[in-house]
């Protein structure tokens, strides 16, 4: 399955994780996120970017800012695919 494999792929990295923390519950600027994380804004645009296409956050544009909310549906579906794997038994035991 191409989409819980990048899903995945985007939730192993430890800047997207700290990323989808601090904007769950919230809209965040790309800005803030830079500086409280202590990355480069180039840096937290790439993580975001990533984390936009495979659906972890979403993006507000107001005027000139950019702002990032964690979309806790998508990290439900990721979980749910991880519970299915845990709950599967292999006759192979």
């Amino acid at each position: 399955m191409d989409g819980i494999d990048e899903l995945l792929r985007a939730l192993a990295h430890t800047a997207r994780r700290a990323i989808l923390q601090r904007c769950d519950g919230a809209w965040v600027a790309a800005g803030d996120l830079a500086v409280e994380l202590d990355l480069a804004p180039a840096t937290v645009s790439e993580h975001l970017r990533v984390l936009r296409k495979t659906g972890l956050v979403e993006l507000q544009i107001d005027a000139t800012w950019r702002r990032y909310r964690t979309r806790r549906d998508t990290l439900e579906i990721a979980a749910g695919h991880l519970n299915n794997l845990l709950s599967t038994r292999t006759t192979s035991r």
